[in-house]
């Protein structure tokens, strides 16, 4: 029992803790240990993706308990990539807010933000149902502080809606462990994977119905029209650095899908015919159309932003609906690069307003920004990445997902709308951009003068995790290729669960590594 695996849960939740009851007090201790911890997740993620790289599925079992009886922690490929994601997120975040000084513009900030990588981080490595209900609490319940950080009424409305439509998501994700607990006595997601395969098919009605529940309820999470409608306003409230940290909340819920659609309810099970077929697919395609016209109708910079998430996880979903091997690799790939892409464009949105006067994110014309060739040069090249355009890694991402429905009935469909919402967005962020930065102006030469002096000096903090997240998008097109067939060994991984089930409910320390060649059994 390798138990490495808990320690991205119970870092943030200690460090958290001590944040509150020691060093509430002190701004600068507060911002020390929150950093160290975060760097210390890092450093525990990278072990893990490492550890897992191979096809090693690691097993926690809190108190020693063996499945399905005990709750369980599980490290796989997918988990471990995502843990990973959300680490390497989260340094270039906190960065930002402690250069910004967002983190002291209300209380508890570091020990919001540890909180909300516990969530997140517990839902990725959690092997059973109900927990990862547990764990969307945790999550809910952090990010409504830190939404709602520094305050002001539009935040807190917008809050409280945000609230309201996630709590409606939990209760339906409620019923559906409930409906399926009493059709199959265990939240297990291994032993729920074993018993719904062994259900007659004439008695399957209440497990299909928590399916679809289940799948609404993800859906919510991602985004997925028509269930997206808390997005837009939510994330384009919220701080820069905390909206940037949502970047991969959304990931939860394109994870859930991933995972219990491809252990618990396969597409080759009865159960689940048609299920995809029926509505995910024109749902993604149609939540991508409105994200992107939602780039173009933006008449804001946050919101323009926000609506890119929505399209960026119409996108993800129209390739995981596929839910081929292919389909799924691309759409990992995808969600590494939305990820990075839409988080530094959410810093960048807090960087044009601090920078402006006022709350001027509108697309008015306002002075010149000071500093404005390196944001501007930032927000090209995060707009190239998140619009889908060569060089950068939004224009492999797209080509994957393309690639991987070639052999779908449904290919005239995605290619259609992949390629028009590509030139749709690229049309919207062009407008953005030359409404913030090149057709900035001022009355007249002496008030930029006035203005450039009256400036505070740029803090360099900011731009340094802005870099960074640019610089990772790089990277991320570089190795695509390395990546890719990394992602490729995860989806088949995903797609012969029985190596999974195998670790979670055989004896209790057993690890089996599986590729796509072979299987290897180890005690």
């Amino acid at each position: 029992m390798s138990h490495w695996i808990i320690a991205p849960v119970i870092l943030p939740a200690m460090m958290a803790a001590f944040i509150v009851l020691v060093v509430r007090f002190h701004p600068l201790l507060q911002r020390v240990f929150s950093l160290a911890g975060t760097l210390a997740i890092l450093a525990v993620a990278a072990g893990l993706y490492w550890q897992t790289s191979d096809g090693t599925i690691l097993l926690y079992q809190l108190g020693d308990w063996a499945a399905p009886f005990g709750i369980v922690l599980v490290a796989d490929r997918l988990s471990a990539l995502f843990v990973l994601l959300t680490a390497v997120l989260a340094v270039p975040v906190l960065l930002y807010a402690m250069g910004s000084g967002w983190d002291m513009r209300g209380r508890h900030f570091h020990a919001l933000f540890q909180f909300q990588l516990m969530g997140i981080l517990g839902a990725f490595l959690t092997g059973d149902a109900f927990n990862l209900f547990v764990f969307f609490e945790v999550l809910l319940i952090a990010s409504y502080g830190l939404m709602i950080h520094s305050g002001g009424a539009r935040r807190f409305r917008v809050g409280v809606q945000y609230v309201v439509y996630n709590l409606l998501g939990s209760t339906l994700f409620l019923f559906a462990l409930g409906t399926i607990y009493a059709e199959t006595g265990t939240l297990n997601m291994a032993d729920l994977a074993q018993r719904v395969a062994a259900l007659p098919v004439d008695d399957t009605a209440g497990v299909r119905v928590a399916a679809v529940m289940l799948l609404m309820v993800f859906a919510v999470k991602a985004a997925i029209l028509p269930l997206h409608f808390w997005l837009p306003a939510a994330y384009a409230a919220a701080p820069a650095p905390v909206a940037a940290l949502f970047a991969v909340m959304t990931k939860v819920g394109a994870y859930a899908i991933i995972r219990f659609f491809t252990l618990i309810f396969p597409p080759d099970l009865a159960i689940t015919q048609g299920l995809f077929d029926s509505w995910l697919l024109p749902a993604a395609l149609v939540t991508l159309t409105l994200g992107m016209l939602g780039i173009l109708g933006a008449r804001r910079l946050d919101a323009l932003v926000a609506f890119a998430v929505v399209g960026s996880m119409g996108m993800l979903m129209t390739s995981i609906s596929v839910f081929t091997p292919a389909g799924i690799a691309a759409a990992l790939y995808y969600a590494v690069h939305s990820t990075l892409a839409t988080a530094a464009l959410f810093l960048l949105v807090g960087v044009v307003e601090d920078r402006r006067a006022g709350n001027a994110l509108g697309y008015d014309p306002a002075p010149p920004l000071p500093g404005a060739a390196l944001v501007a040069g930032f927000f090209f090249a995060a707009a190239i990445a998140m619009a889908g355009l060569p060089p950068l890694s939004g224009f492999v991402g797209k080509l994957l997902i393309l690639d991987a429905t070639m052999a779908d009935p449904r290919m005239a469909w995605v290619w259609a709308v992949v390629l028009s919402t590509s030139l749709i967005a690229v049309i919207g962020f062009s407008r953005a951009g030359s409404a913030i930065f090149w057709k900035a102006h001022a009355p007249d030469t002496a008030a930029v003068a006035t203005m450039a002096e009256d400036a505070p000096p740029t803090p360099a903090l900011p731009m340094v995790a802005i870099g960074g997240l640019i610089a990772m998008l790089a990277l991320v097109t570089v190795f695509a290729g390395p990546l890719q067939r990394n992602f490729a060994a995860t989806a088949a991984q995903l797609f012969a669960p029985g190596p999974y089930i195998s670790v979670v409910l055989d004896t209790p320390g057993r690890t089996i590594t599986h590729d796509a060649d072979s299987e290897e059994e180890a005690h």
